[in-house]
């Protein structure tokens, strides 16, 4: 089979769009809430949670045919976990303010809704460039919504984007000011909210979905 057949391809696109993991099935939406209040952060954890998905879907992958049923679940958790334990420390050493932003939510990766469906209705059915596909597919479909989110949040609420005004002072003195509400965690559930009324009104076959 190609590495890029027809079906690979909709593996690794498919996630972006009609099976998004956020506006689709609707999972994953703490972190919306947790870590958009900035775009640094957001795409930080966005980037976490696209390498520690398609890597670990590539380990369970590997050894989905040694792995005893009834233990599977115990697997997927210590892969995970070891996977996260990793990406925590590089980002202490490399982006310490980073993670301290994110705080204890990268450690929350390990339960993350998205990940362990992907690694229990995928990556223990099928070979690993397929899984590695999904997983990135996946991982980069939640990381677009967050990116999504922390842009307006931060955008608007702060007149900011990655730490640096975008804003005129000129808007201000006009009487503009920054909202506030859009920092607060109440407002990433209406954007979450929004961005899936406007990808379900563009897509009429996820309607009844």
């Amino acid at each position: 089979m190609s590495l890029f057949s027809k079906n690979n391809q909709e593996t690794f696109f498919n996630p972006l769009s009609s099976s998004n993991p956020v506006t689709v099935q609707v999972l994953g939406i703490c972190s919306a809430l947790a870590v958009t209040a900035q775009l640094k952060p957001a795409i930080v954890m966005g980037l976490s949670v696209t390498v520690i998905m398609s890597m670990s879907n590539v380990i369970i992958s590997l050894l989905r045919k040694t792995i005893p049923n009834r233990i599977r679940i115990i697997v997927q958790l210590v892969v995970c976990a070891a996977l996260v334990t990793i990406v925590s420390e590089v980002l202490k050493a490399f982006a310490y303010d980073i993670s301290v932003q994110l705080s204890v939510y990268v450690g929350l990766i390990i339960t993350n809704c998205i990940l362990m469906g992907r690694l229990e209705a995928f990556a223990m059915q099928n070979g690993p460039w397929e899984s590695f596909l999904d997983g990135v597919g996946n991982g980069l479909g939640y990381a677009i919504i967050l990116v999504i989110v922390a842009f307006f949040r931060e955008l608007l609420g702060a007149g900011c984007l990655l730490g640096f005004s975008v804003i005129p002072q000129c808007v201000y003195d006009c009487g503009y000011l920054n909202n506030g509400l859009m920092l607060m965690p109440p407002m990433a559930l209406i954007l979450v909210a929004c961005i899936i009324w406007v990808h379900r009104s563009l897509n009429k076959d996820l309607q009844e979905k």
